[in-house]
């Protein structure tokens, strides 16, 4: 076996790079962690293995992610959220099929 470094692939972690989403993104315009700019490039999550479309907010360090609760709205009428914790990985969806993925 070799210890030579290997190029970016799905399973090789990334922490930062231009090509690489943030750690802690939202769709909610209200929230203090929302990027449009970054949201409009696409960014795909897979959550526990699992590639997943409904993501609000997500945090790769903090290994969590929030989904919205049904059609409950809280009293300001926004979407109720709950965090699910679990593995959370990140990436940008125009980059094509072997994108580079932010993980922990």
């Amino acid at each position: 076996m070799s210890d030579e470094n290997t190029p970016e692939s799905p399973e090789t972690p990334t922490s930062t790079g231009p090509d690489v989403p943030p750690d802690h993104i939202s769709v909610n315009p209200r929230n203090k962690a929302f990027d449009g700019e970054k949201l409009q490039r696409g960014i795909g999550i897979r959550f526990k293995g699992k590639e997943r479309t409904d993501i609000e907010e997500y945090s790769i360090s903090e290994g969590w992610v929030r989904v919205q609760a049904g059609k409950t709205l809280d009293r300001k009428g926004q979407p109720l959220t709950i965090k699910l914790k679990g593995p959370v990985e990140a990436w940008y969806e125009d980059l094509g099929d072997e994108p580079p993925v932010a993980k922990k």
